[in-house]
């Protein structure tokens, strides 16, 4: 018996991709959406989520982060717990760069996961949770394959673990954000946060509070049941902590030196071609962790590149991907790069030959401009 199938017409093929793709793209919608729409954000696709870039300016929004105080709502990050602490001890050691032995309840830990080449698959935060285990903060772009890597090895070394998709994820920063907290925490849990030092988390009523951030400044990275996080938001409005979005966020970050994963690292490059070897505890010498064999070999063998930033002395503005000169010599490549509000010029992460300093050239649209290097972070902060 021969059943006959319809044909679908290439139109149709076409409508029904266009909304299944629809479908999935409108999926990624963080608990705030409809408070950014109604805030009037100019909404982007970053890594499949619908995000504000800002909410009419920019360049305000960051100056609100660096005098005041801003809110982001960055709940599309990966929020992955381990509730067995002895166990996921022993994996994290050994698929961390950076070690967890360092680490005690309540205390945070900024660290890459690398491949066996050490290329970085992505950066991260690990929280210590004590008698409940681990909190790992990853990058929303690379959760897919973050999670691939990391779930065959959690099964090898008996570690439970569980994606908090029901978690949603704010971070309050500036000068001024502990203060605005007092309007949406009492007063015994405000004292504790703002006595609690940088790089340490603290929980209390369903809320686990980190002081930590992506711009440099002080502040805090709220974590909390995503049903309750629009009437968060809302009360923090109210606060005065003004709404910030994906660009103000970005300018901060290279203000102060952070790296972007994507553009400032990844699977191709190391921590030590990245800036990031103060990420890579050595110590002790037995510790076996994915990657240190090819870190190690690069490291005797002498590291080829080095990780600066660039300040613009002429006009324009600097990009990832352009070409960085001493005279006629090619000596690397931005990686990240951005106006400087607080610096008003331009400004960049760059990864250029060893034993690079002082001045060089960026070919900028055909043209050489004049830049200096310089350590990261561009601005001296407090964070």
């Amino acid at each position: 018996m021969i059943i006959a199938v319809p044909r679908l017409t290439d139109f149709g093929l076409t409508l029904a991709l266009s909304v299944a793709l629809e479908i999935l793209r409108m999926a990624k919608r963080t608990p705030l959406y409809a408070r950014h729409l109604a805030l009037g954000a100019k909404l982007v696709d970053f890594g499949g989520w619908d995000l504000p870039l800002h909410y009419g300016s920019q360049l305000k929004e960051h100056g609100q982060v660096r005098t005041a105080a801003g809110l982001f709502d960055v709940s599309h990050m990966t929020i992955v717990d381990f509730p067995d602490p002895a166990p996921t001890r022993a994996l994290l050691r050994y698929l961390l760069a950076n070690d967890v032995a360092r680490l005690y309840p309540g205390k945070a830990l900024y660290t890459c996961m690398l491949n066996e080449a050490g290329g970085v698959i992505d950066d991260l935060i690990v929280y210590d949770r004590g008698a409940t285990g681990y909190r790992l903060v990853l990058n929303a772009a690379t959760r897919d394959k973050d999670l691939a890597w990391i779930a065959p090895l959690a099964e090898r070394f008996s570690a439970a673990w569980t994606e908090r998709d029901d978690l949603a994820m704010l971070a309050a920063q500036g000068p001024e954000a502990l203060t605005r907290l007092a309007a949406v925490l009492d007063a015994g849990l405000l004292k504790r946060v703002q006595a609690s030092q940088r790089f340490h988390a603290l929980e209390a009523d369903q809320c686990f509070i980190a002081r930590t951030g992506y711009t440099g400044e002080d502040g805090v990275e709220i974590m909390l049941p995503a049903e309750d996080a629009p009437a968060l938001w809302d009360r923090l409005l109210a606060a005065g902590v003004a709404p910030c979005g994906l660009g103000a966020r970005d300018t901060l970050r290279l203000e102060a030196g952070m790296s972007l994963y994507g553009s400032d690292m990844d699977e191709t490059t190391t921590p030590l071609v990245s800036g990031l070897g103060w990420t890579v505890a050595w110590q002790p010498p037995d510790r076996e962790f994915i990657g240190r064999p090819a870190l190690e070999r690069q490291r005797a063998t002498g590291v080829p590149q080095i990780f600066v930033g660039l300040v613009l002395e002429d006009r324009g503005v600097l990009r990832s991907h352009q070409t960085v000169y001493d005279g006629d010599r090619d000596i690397g490549l931005t990686t990240s790069g951005a106006f400087s509000p607080t610096l008003n010029r331009g400004i960049a992460l760059a990864r250029v030959a060893a034993k690079t300093a002082g001045r060089c050239q960026v070919e900028v649209r055909g043209k050489r401009l004049a830049a200096l290097t310089v350590k990261p972070p561009f601005i001296s902060r407090p964070c």
